[in-house]
């Protein structure tokens, strides 16, 4: 899995119930953009806000619905490990890989817990590649992932990388490096994508790949140009997007209202994020029109 990923919205009516009927145009939307796969029922997804079922109806779709040579990626992961492997299970036969971040109330307190925590939930689809899903500003769970690696690399058969959401360059590059380059290290830090190109990388999954699928890619185009200052130039846009938008009330629930403006309408969100009203959409338009980003997002 390479190139961007996006991590994709729950779309819901207004009434706040699952929308599958957008499911077909989003993905089409990512694909036209030049994203390479998208990962379900993340963060971005609000999976703590849906139920297990709507969960499972939402990879369902994705999977009738996704795009000729596009990544699929099912978060399974949840504070109960029954509901865990059954969301695993439920995935096997759907998507290309699946993906787990720990348990986030009663928080794991050593690198072993986490691995039977994987094991158990990799073990229910066996055939389908294993993601281990770091994101410790959330879950608590701040291990070196390079020291996971070395026990999940023996212990997890179907173990194909890890989902880093986190800005420990330092962990991220020796993960890169263990074993030869042996595992898929996905960078998950939108806003510092530009630091993981010295460092390798060749994947990433985010939340605004949605919305700016062009502007990282000239990020990138940039940085392989030798054209240093244009690339931090651009990544810089994308820092002062999610600032505006977390201005309103929180990125997550602004960001998702912001694909309404995209052509892709995927509703409102559920508690506690904030759903933007048109007055605010169209002021946060006007805002980045000004600062010439606008000309950088997805059509």
């Amino acid at each position: 899995m390479n190139g961007l990923i996006a991590a994709t919205y729950a779309p819901m009516h207004n009434d706040s119930s699952i929308n599958l009927g957008i499911i077909s145009k989003y993905g089409q939307f990512l694909k036209n953009n030049k994203v390479k796969g998208a990962f379900v029922n993340g963060s971005t997804g609000d999976f703590v806000s849906l139920t297990t079922e709507e969960r499972k109806k939402i990879i369902t779709e994705w999977s009738k619905n996704k795009p000729n040579d596009f990544f699929l990626v099912n978060h399974v992961g949840h504070n109960s490990l029954k509901e865990a492997k059954d969301l695993a299970t439920h995935s096997a036969d759907k998507v290309d890989a699946i993906a787990a971040l720990a348990p986030y109330y009663f928080r794991l307190s050593s690198l072993k817990s986490l691995l039977e925590y994987c094991k158990e939930i990799a073990g229910c689809a066996p055939d389908t590649p294993f993601y281990y899903y770091h994101i410790p500003v959330l879950t608590g769970a701040n291990f070196l992932m390079h020291e996971f690696l070395e026990l999940a690399s023996k212990e997890i058969p179907n173990f194909a990388g890890i989902k880093f959401t986190n800005n420990n360059l330092i962990d991220y590059k020796y993960c890169k490096d263990f074993n030869n380059g042996a595992y898929n290290i996905l960078f998950g830090f939108d806003e510092i994508l530009l630091a993981s190109l010295p460092l390798g990388a060749e994947g990433w999954v985010g939340s605004t790949y949605n919305h700016l699928a062009p502007l990282y890619l000239s990020i990138i185009e940039a940085f392989h140009n030798n054209d240093h200052k244009l690339a931090a130039a651009l990544q810089e846009k994308s820092m002062k997007f999610v600032d505006i938008l977390n201005a309103k009330g929180g990125f997550n629930g602004a960001a998702k209202s912001f694909m309404k403006v995209l052509g892709v309408d995927c509703g409102p969100s559920r508690f506690p994020h904030v759903t933007l009203s048109p007055k605010e959409l169209e002021e946060s338009k006007t805002t980045l029109e000004a600062l010439g980003i606008m000309d950088h997002t997805s059509r």
